[in-house]
């Protein structure tokens, strides 16, 4: 039975953030846990009544302690550049390269000294880890790329297909001729171009080539994505063995929802997330 497009499109999704979407914290310790010791050296500063003399002797004494102050500033990298009416610095946390009296300068001037000394806070080690979950949120935008592939993944699995034997991932279509003897000339552009599909399913006598996105904003990305798979559905169905299937959602659409519509008019494996909780992929590969 034919499928209403304005019926389907009424399903997508807001969002699609999973749990591990907010903040990725095996990372966070991790980068804590790398300069820990380091951290509860500099705690010894902490309420310090003679806070740039008490400093100039922990350096002295224990100098890769330097490498912790970027994160103090939330910086990643090792170098911070400076400039004021006292000049122009570029200070190095890794080695030294400029003499300590310029370094306590660094610590006045950021503010870093009144955190420490005036018990602001009360423990480097903790301040650090609020730091690292504050940076970690800037991964999120590359995290969403890969939510929607998550998401297909979870149902091919729950779906009994097992990894590297009925379903590979990011496979190119020169692998795929390769190992199922196919021609796929017509969509490689008799072999100039070479795409990569994020998913490929071998089930029965039939390969699948699977694209999953998730558009939670608009942009001119979604009228090219939804015009080149569109393409890409009318040069399988001239494949003996091969079907194109596309996983897409997101309310971002609602921008490009005419040429969305141009092909699902065209693809019948074209799939949003209602779709997958109604069990569509147990259905297409039975």
């Amino acid at each position: 039975m034919k499928r209403n497009f304005n019926e389907w499109f009424k399903t997508f999704r807001n969002s699609i953030c999973d749990y591990a979407y907010y903040v990725n914290f095996e990372k966070v310790y991790g980068n804590v846990d790398n300069i820990k010791v380091e951290l509860n050296i500099l705690n010894s500063l902490i309420g310090s009544k003679d806070i740039e003399n008490d400093f100039e002797k922990l350096i002295a004494e224990y100098p890769k302690i330097l490498k912790c102050i970027p994160i103090l500033l939330a910086v990643r990298g090792s170098e911070i550049y400076a400039i004021d009416g006292d000049g122009e610095y570029i200070f190095n946390f890794k080695k030294m390269n400029y003499s300590v009296t310029e370094y306590k300068m660094f610590m006045r001037k950021t503010g870093l000294f009144d955190l420490i000394s005036n018990r602001i806070i009360n423990n480097l080690v903790d301040y650090v880890t609020g730091v690292e979950v504050g940076l970690d949120s800037n991964g999120r935008k590359n995290r969403g790329g890969h939510l929607m592939e998550n998401l297909v993944e979870d149902y091919l699995i729950k779906a009994g297909l097992v990894k590297d034997t009925d379903y590979f991932k990011e496979m190119y279509i020169s692998d795929i001729e390769k190992r199922w003897n196919l021609d796929l000339s017509n969509i490689s552009n008799t072999g100039k171009t070479e795409k990569r599909f994020d998913f490929v399913v071998k089930k029965g006598n039939t390969v699948y080539g699977i694209e999953t996105n998730f558009y939670a904003s608009n942009g001119s990305k979604l009228n090219e994505t939804a015009r080149s798979y569109k393409t890409i559905t009318l040069e399988a169905k001239e494949i003996k063995g091969f079907a194109f299937v596309w996983f897409t959602d997101g309310i971002g659409w609602q921008s490009a929802k005419h040429n969305l519509e141009e092909t699902f008019d065209v693809l019948d494996n074209i799939y949003c997330i209602a779709d997958l909780e109604n069990g569509i992929v147990n259905e297409l590969f039975k």
